[in-house]
């Protein structure tokens, strides 16, 4: 009989049949997917489950054709290093970074050799993780969803939407690799619209009860959060929020609006790491990463929460909801 502290220790492993694959993988030297998270098991459940999904459409079959080992930092990002050069150690086939730029970061910094496949928002030619997007020419390659890229034309939205706003709030998490760049984006863009944009920045859970008070205070007529990991792991508390100090918030991913929060534009998260699971399947059958290019979103997606905007008392303009890929009613 399984004891309760063995059952918790499997789940942290990402799924209870995770564990004996991987024991049997490491005895019979069954190659490895190595997977390197920002993250928790809970929040990325559904991103774990898309990754499997593209790994079986690659034609590999988890526990027949390979393992997994599951490495989660839980938002503390001075994980990252320890834990990529610990499966660098474990001599994994390949890794699969996840949950912003930084898991992605950390595994180039711990090898040259082992493929990394990555997902995420900055520029992997600008932070040195490819040559280049249509040839990456090293050990790494991945999917990028382009939310810095897509910063004005969330605000945008945002603007049409809530007009009457003069200020808009800012809520930005330094820990996260590209929020230096979506501030700069998001301040040329408020200055196309006359607006004004106010920073807050929340670095941990604890700071944004306190941010959300000073938005208040500061009068602020929207809110615009910035792409982040934390704020993804954050997302039920933030959308609570939201709707506590009853500020209309622009968000980057579907997963925000699934939860009650006004709108999102940007690129499906799940679908980037369905993409990631079949990159590292292929790898797995002999593709070397330098020969495969960084994939970019084709489709990117307005979700509107409609029941969410009559508590703000927003009308939405026929405009907008002609343009959503989804109308949460």
């Amino acid at each position: 009989m399984i004891s309760i502290r063995r059952r918790e220790f499997v789940t942290l492993l990402g799924t209870t049949a995770a564990w004996p694959f991987t024991a049997r993988a490491q005895q019979a030297t069954m190659p490895i997917v190595g997977y390197l998270s920002s993250g928790a098991p809970a929040e990325f459940a559904p991103m774990l489950a898309a990754l499997r999904r593209g790994l079986t459409e690659a034609g590999v079959v988890e526990g027949r054709d390979f393992g997994m080992e599951f490495r989660w930092a839980e938002g503390q990002y001075e994980r990252l290093p320890p834990f990529a050069a610990d499966l660098v150690r474990r001599k994994v086939t390949v890794i699969v970074a996840t949950g912003g730029s930084d898991p992605a970061l950390a595994a180039k910094s711990a090898t040259s050799s082992i493929p990394i496949v990555f997902t995420g928002g900055l520029d992997p030619v600008n932070v040195g993780l490819v040559a280049s997007l249509a040839r990456p020419g090293g050990n790494a390659t991945g999917i990028i969803n382009l939310a810095n890229d897509l910063t004005a034309k969330r605000l945008e939205i945002l603007h049409r939407l809530v007009p009457a706003a003069k200020i808009v709030a800012v809520l930005s998490n330094q820990s996260s690799s590209g929020d230096e760049i979506q501030l700069t984006e998001v301040e040329a863009a408020a200055q196309a619209f006359g607006q004004r944009i106010v920073v807050f920045v929340a670095n941990d859970e604890s700071d944004l009860d306190s941010a959300f008070a000073s938005m208040a205070r500061r009068d602020a007529g929207a809110l615009f959060v910035n792409a982040s990991p934390f704020f993804t792991r954050q997302r039920k508390k933030l959308v609570a929020l939201a709707a506590r100090h009853a500020i209309p918030t622009s968000y980057s991913f579907r997963e925000f609006v699934i939860d009650g929060g006004l709108m999102a534009y940007g690129a499906s998260i799940p679908d980037q790491h369905r993409q990631a699971g079949v990159y590292a399947g292929r790898i797995l059958k002999g593709e070397k990463p330098a020969d495969l290019p960084v994939l970019r979103p084709t489709k990117f997606e307005l979700v509107i929460n409609l029941k969410t905007a009559k508590a703000l008392s927003l009308d939405v303009p026929d405009t907008l909801l002609a343009l959503a890929a989804e109308v949460i009613e």
